[in-house]
């Protein structure tokens, strides 16, 4: 599978949007969009009173003027300029507030900072410091991608730090997977156990596995782990908790105060829930 990288086609409507309603925030509804480039949004007539206002025009209705056959008729709504002695601010459109999704593109390209390492096929010994921006046979994917996966239940999430702390919504601890090791020791085989409970054996099952940042390797092992299992949509979150915690200041301006978490049921080895 061909590595993704990370190209951001976020308008500022669905980047907001994405955020409040992964977070539970309640945002205003934009307005709606415009098919062409100078019509006016559906639904939305400019200008013009309702139908019952006035009674229907006699006679010469202002186009073509009288006595002349009509050429060029105008294809834009007057506008109405704010009387001059009108206070700042009313009667003008607000300036553009383009300061949150300036941040939410920042976020994102946070989490795809490239540090020039290259991508390893190896399980790291070194769990902590710069990481690559792709990983073989998995994808890498961002907060913009990953809310919409979490919102429609399409992924099973895996949390691969430690115990305690705040974890992704419905993630499942997977501590151990994050280990140096090979592809065939006693924390693969536990871990594929682990895996075909989950997916009740559906290895095209999304998967997703997140750590701390973009200097954590622990998920990058995890997700070669399964990738060498043969699951063939492995989702390496690069970004991490940090991001996670990022993004949702954005869209509720406020701290961090952690997430439900979620387990599965039944026996599972030491680690796994």
């Amino acid at each position: 599978m061909r590595p993704l990288r990370f190209v951001s086609f976020l308008s500022a409507a669905r980047g907001r949007a994405l955020l409040c309603l992964a977070f539970g925030v309640a945002c205003a509804s934009p307005a709606p969009a415009q098919q062409d480039f100078g019509a006016p949004p559906p639904g939305a007539t400019p200008n013009a009173p309702p139908a019952s206002a006035y009674p229907p025009p006699q006679g010469n209705t202002g186009w073509p003027p009288a006595g002349q056959a009509p050429s060029q008729k105008p294809n834009a709504w007057p506008s109405t300029p704010a009387p001059p002695d009108m206070p700042s601010g009313y009667g003008q459109a607000p300036p553009q507030q383009a300061g949150g999704m300036s941040a939410l593109q920042g976020l994102l390209q946070a989490e795809m900072q490239d540090f020039g390492v290259p991508p390893r096929n190896e399980l790291q010994t070194t769990l902590h410091g710069p990481t690559p921006t792709s990983i073989p046979g998995g994808q890498v994917i961002t907060t913009d991608r990953l809310l919409p996966m979490l919102q429609q239940g399409q992924a099973s999430v895996f949390h691969v730090l430690g115990p305690g702390g705040e974890m992704l919504p419905g993630a499942l601890a997977a501590a151990p997977a994050s280990q140096a090791g090979s592809f065939d020791d006693r924390t693969q085989q536990e871990f594929g156990a682990f895996l075909q409970q989950t997916t009740q054996g559906n290895r095209a099952r999304p998967l997703v596995f997140y750590c701390m940042n973009p200097q954590c390797w622990m998920s990058y092992n995890a997700a070669l782990r399964a990738i060498r299992m043969g699951y063939t949509q492995v989702y390496w979150y690069r970004g991490g908790l940090e991001a996670w915690q990022q993004a949702r200041q954005l869209a509720a301006g406020m701290s961090p105060q952690g997430m439900p978490q979620q387990g599965m049921q039944g026996q599972m080895p030491t680690g796994y829930r």
